[in-house]
């Protein structure tokens, strides 16, 4: 049995940890010798004397292919540390899981994204500035990680699948045990059309003590994250100390300074934290890596002030053409442009957006758009 099969299996023991492997496979028990330890064997790597009996009477190749084949039939799959395809950036992390179970698309776990969360009851404006953001963030080409959360985090996925953009849920469970229940459909369409993950084995089930644990591989897949609202004791800040630790930037959302919603993120703020007043002030930092998304190969070029032609490497969609063209008539207001297009305003001002970071399009004073 290959040390994939053994990591997945060590994986598979209830109460094993991350700090456990790690003693493990320190030991040089990452082999099948593994199969023949006593539960003295296992103390003397530094196991407790309850873990080293489980392991004994338990851990075998045929306990481990039998584990396998239940995660297979769930129609769930899993990548392991050693594996070519594990996300490089969460490999980068202080204690990357040593197993990732997933559904899904798992390239999207190596893709550029920015994570998204905040509190799990928002007000009226922060549901309204995470659907602009994470939709903005996703049409830009960013993958948006949440962790599948009541509020925000839920939010923030839905307006990503909305766009058609790629969304990454990082549950606390284990894949079979969709946390909280009214996202179960959720869940699946993420599964269907992005990627689910989680550390956790199949049977795991919701437990406090799990969610600061997810929250470090939310911050380690991602190149910053971003806490639209929360207060001052929520597990988003858990997320930003994460991404900190992990040298990835952290953005916030300001709110009405008598919002107690808003006091986690306005303290980060004070902190350091990269003041969001729109998806610009994020993907400003990240210009140089966006991708370009599937589809915008075979579109028209956009312009650039530096050259005669204006030719550069960058596609225009056939959505950002439209805009384009209509804004060589002349400068407009964004009311001129919402009645000449009839977009609804989100999307207007993404393609907006979209062409001023590709240098095709300016803001003038007064909300006023004029090409370049």
């Amino acid at each position: 049995m290959d040390t994939r099969d053994l990591l997945f299996g060590l994986n598979e023991v209830e109460g094993i940890g991350w700090k456990s492997i790690d003693k493990i496979r320190r030991a040089g028990l990452l082999s099948d010798q593994a199969f023949h330890c006593r539960a003295e064997d296992w103390q003397e790597v530094g196991l407790s004397a309850k873990m080293s009996q489980r392991l004994a009477e338990t851990f075998d190749a045929g306990w481990v292919q039998r584990r396998r084949l239940l995660m297979e039939e769930s129609g769930a799959a899993m990548i392991t540390i050693l594996d070519e395809e594990y996300p490089a950036m969460l490999k980068e992390t202080a204690e990357p899981p040593w197993v990732l179970y997933y559904r899904g698309a798992l390239k999207l776990a190596s893709q550029p994204a920015i994570a998204m969360v905040g509190t799990r009851v928002p007000t009226a404006y922060g549901r309204r500035i995470g659907e602009i953001l994470a939709g903005q963030l996703s049409r830009s080409g960013l993958a948006v990680v949440s962790g599948l959360a009541r509020g925000i985090d839920s939010i923030c996925h839905e307006a990503a699948l909305a766009c058609g953009g790629n969304t990454v849920a990082v549950v606390a469970t284990g894949l079979d045990n969709v946390y909280p229940p009214e996202n179960r459909e959720l869940e699946r369409e993420i599964s269907r059309k992005g990627l689910v993950l989680s550390e956790y084995p199949l049977g795991t089930k919701s437990h406090p003590g799990l969610f600061p644990q997810r929250n470090r591989i939310i911050a380690g897949l991602t190149l910053g994250t971003v806490v639209v609202e929360a207060d001052s004791r929520s597990g988003s800040l858990i997320t930003a100390d994460a991404a900190l630790e992990a040298g990835r930037d952290v953005f916030a959302v300001p709110g009405p300074v008598t919002s107690p919603k808003s006091r986690g993120a306005l303290e980060l703020i004070k902190q350091g934290a990269k003041l969001v007043t729109g998806a610009e002030d994020i993907l400003e930092e990240y210009i140089s890596i966006l991708p370009v998304k599937a589809g915008e190969s075979g579109g028209n070029p956009s312009f650039d002030p530096g050259r005669g032609d204006g030719l550069t490497e960058k596609k225009l969609t056939s959505e950002e053409s439209h805009l384009y063209h209509i804004l060589h008539q002349g400068p407009f207001t964004l009311d001129e442009l919402l009645s000449r297009t009839s977009w609804d305003f989100g999307h207007l001002h993404s393609v907006l957006l979209s062409l001023i970071i590709k240098k095709a399009v300016t803001q003038l004073p007064g909300a006023i758009y004029k090409v370049i």
